[in-house]
């Protein structure tokens, strides 16, 4: 018995090194254009910094991020995740190696209501080892596949990271812009006030009728109106930029003006790129091969098993007699699966399906995320080139006002003209603080498309 353990257990020890298949379907992944639409094809190099948001040269954005990154309670539990994914894996890896177990027992043994003498006291002891051997690679591929879900769960995190910075540095140009659009309808509604001001003194002295002093009343209404609107947005967006942070309580934060921030360049690369550049599809990828693998463990299941056990220990009535007279044994088992009404072959399906799933979601993923480059590249550019044209736009309303409010003074321009003039010249300095808040977005956005400076060899 102990000669065919043997022989079944070196036998089974040279064919668990089967290999288990890995992905290497790179085929299957679509096809991308040789550069971006608008882009210089020679730029080959990603010029993006891990610490992208350092280029905009705010200290105060840089502290923000850094208390996003401490306190996020998304990332927290991202990390968390991972942690869970660790162990997982040890799980899986743990089929690989024996179990050995100790095992002692004490007990009293007698006879109940009949004639005899009592036996006694029995005391026991033992190890037990046992191992199922991998002969067909199924354990491995079990633990390969934990092993492919743990890196996910990893990429994942740096998706969750990257996704709270680009989110925390939005939010917080977006917060600017909105007080920075406070202070210019509070410049316009002292504007507003000194024209009605004006008005209300012609019309008291008969120059202007009740109309012209009703309408500029009107438009000091309305901009106060606006005004408060801002405020209430600016209200929200300092609370939407806390819960980013992590905190419940809003802090302090010095009035910034967009004009102040630096605007590196970006260069995007080749779209190729982005396979090692974007964390999502890397994550995408590892769980295409943690699916390959659940394939290779759903067909070993099939197959038959091979269990060795050892076991070794020795039985007294006296506990220093126990080792007196040890006793061992070893078995070898060889188990397969005769009928289960189909489970272990619809598991296996199931492995078939659950990887074609994720061979789709790969492909979209890296789809995706050229479409999402591409977009945030267009948008930048569209924006950059309003900003340019809406320039001239600033300066000739500015140019407008003050001509026609001195005009409207000399009595040559009608309250009309003014008024309309006033609103323009809100409108557009309105306009160019949101367009500037937009570019800096849109920069954003083309980081976190980028990947934010991530590389799959970190």
């Amino acid at each position: 018995m102990l000669r065919m353990a043997l022989y079944c257990c070196t036998a089974a020890l040279l064919l668990s090194g089967c290999a288990v298949p890995t992905h290497q379907d790179n085929g299957s992944r679509p096809a991308l254009p040789d550069h971006y639409r608008g882009a210089v094809p020679a730029q080959a190099q990603d010029a993006v910094s891990q610490a992208w948001w350092r280029g905009f040269g705010s200290e105060t954005l840089n502290a923000l991020i850094e208390a996003a990154q401490m306190q996020s309670q998304d990332l927290a539990a991202a990390i968390a995740r991972v942690r869970q994914a660790q162990a997982s894996a040890r799980i899986a890896g743990a089929a690989l190696l024996p179990e050995l177990s100790a095992n002692a027992a004490a007990g009293h043994q007698g006879r109940l209501g009949g004639s005899g003498s009592v036996n006694g006291r029995g005391y026991s002891v033992g190890l037990t080892a046992g191992y199922e051997v991998d002969f067909w690679g199924g354990n491995r591929a079990a633990s390969l596949s934990a092993q492919h879900a743990l890196q996910a769960s990893r990429y994942d995190q740096h998706t969750v990271a990257l996704t709270l910075t680009a989110g925390v540095a939005s939010a917080w140009v977006q917060l600017m812009a909105l007080r920075e659009r406070v202070d210019i309808a509070s410049l316009n509604l002292e504007s507003a006030q000194r024209l009605e001001t004006l008005v209300r003194a012609q019309f008291e002295a008969g120059a202007a009728t009740a109309l012209a002093l009703a309408q500029q009343r009107t438009l000091l209404a309305s901009q106060r109106r606006q005004l408060e609107a801002v405020r209430e947005q600016a209200a929200q967006g300092a609370t939407a930029l806390m819960t980013l942070i992590g905190q419940a309580t809003e802090r302090a934060l010095p009035v910034e003006p967009l004009s102040s921030l630096h605007v590196p360049a970006i260069q995007p690369g080749l779209p190729s790129m982005l396979l090692v550049r974007r964390p999502d599809i890397a994550a995408a990828e590892a769980r295409l091969e943690a699916a390959d693998a659940d394939i290779a463990a759903a067909r070993a299941a099939m197959l038959p098993s091979l269990t060795l056990t050892a076991t070794a220990g020795g039985e007294s009535r006296h506990w220093g007699e126990l080792l007196a007279s040890p006793v061992y044994s070893l078995t070898a088992g060889l188990a397969a699966p005769i009928f289960n009404a189909g489970k272990l072959s619809a598991q296996h399906d199931l492995a078939i399906a659950r990887r074609e799933e994720l061979l789709a979601l790969y492909q979209k993923a890296i789809v995706v995320a050229f479409a999402d480059t591409q977009a945030a590249l267009d948008h930048l550019a569209g924006v950059q080139a309003q900003r340019q044209t809406q320039r001239t736009e600033l300066e000739q309303a500015r140019l407008a006002l003050a001509l026609a409010e001195s005009r409207y003074r000399a009595g040559a321009e009608t309250l009309i003209v003014l008024l309309d003039t006033q609103r323009s010249l809100y409108a557009a300095q309105d306009d160019a603080v949101q367009l500037h808040a937009d570019e800096l977005q849109a920069m954003i956005g083309v980081y976190r498309a980028l990947g934010g400076g991530w590389s799959s060899s970190q």
